[in-house]
């Protein structure tokens, strides 16, 4: 008589390896965080001031412009809301791309992200993607706020009060484009920035270096060097992508290489030191 065969034996299903996280659960992990938190409400917040702001200032001179002679008209500053609001929303979206990592850090999170997320690169490359379409939105909505409130409040005056030529608005898009692409890249460079220094203060403290200290130092500097230098600087970057300065020191291909080259080397310093330091 033949023995019953024993049935087979089930093994469960082994669960996927925590290296192969598909990247879109990254992304859709990192979005979650960092729409979240607090720190992003409160810049958003700060930025919807920044345009009041901008928008309160260009009144004003376009008040005073219209009440003034000829001669004090001539030398009258620019009524562009943009002046005001774009160097500011460049730190605010540089801070939130730092805190998008800096956040976890402070807070100890960083430990579970990485033990989901292990491979590192993947880690970055969802935050990359996440503040880069979040700083994109929010960018271009504030630099066509800015260039709409710009047109409102200037009408058809004319130069110097008005930032363009009378019926050269398009110059005006052009710029707002590219303000809309610096605040991108001022993102990405938070990022950057914040995952090789691991700290909000370092990060705050070297954005601020970045953004406003140098090229107030590099205008002391002594011959071209000067003028070179603070060709690069993200705030000159915008008019000189947009092609609407005739005599500026870079090509619009030129500033779109710099930009680039702010993001490879925030991004690239930032992955070297996630993937070689522990914890």
């Amino acid at each position: 008589m033949n023995p019953t065969p024993a049935p087979p034996t089930r093994h469960p299903p082994r669960p996927p390896a925590l290296g192969a996280v598909p990247i879109r659960d990254v992304i859709a992990a990192e979005w979650l965080k960092i729409r979240s938190v607090r720190s992003t409400h409160h810049i958003l917040v700060a930025l919807a001031l920044a345009v009041l702001a901008g928008v309160a200032v260009a009144s004003a001179m376009v008040a005073d412009w219209d009440t003034s002679p000829p001669a004090d008209q001539a030398v009258f500053g620019t009524a562009n809301v943009g002046i005001l609001t774009i160097p500011f929303a460049q730190f605010c979206l540089a801070a939130l791309g730092g805190l998008a990592v800096t956040a976890e850090y402070g807070s100890g999170s960083i430990q579970p992200s990485l033990v989901a997320v292990p491979r590192r690169l993947a880690l970055l490359a969802g935050k990359a993607v996440v503040v880069a379409a979040g700083t994109l939105v929010v960018g271009q909505l504030v630099a066509f706020v800015s260039f709409a409130a710009t047109w409102l409040i200037v009408g058809d005056r004319p130069p110097p009060i008005a930032p363009w030529q009378p019926g050269a608005a398009a110059d005006g898009i052009a710029v707002t484009l590219s303000a809309g692409l610096s605040l991108v890249v001022a993102g990405l460079v938070g990022l950057g920035i914040g995952t090789a220094v691991r700290s909000t203060a370092g990060m705050l403290v070297t954005v601020t270096a970045l953004l406003f200290v140098l090229p107030s130092v590099v205008e002391f500097l002594p011959g071209p060097w000067g003028d070179r230098l603070g060709a690069v600087s993200l705030t000159n970057l915008v008019v000189e992508l947009a092609g609407t300065l005739p005599d500026a020191p870079l090509s619009p291909v030129g500033a779109l290489a710099a930009l680039a080259g702010y993001v490879l080397l925030a991004l690239g310093a930032g992955a070297v030191v996630l993937t070689r330091r522990t914890g």
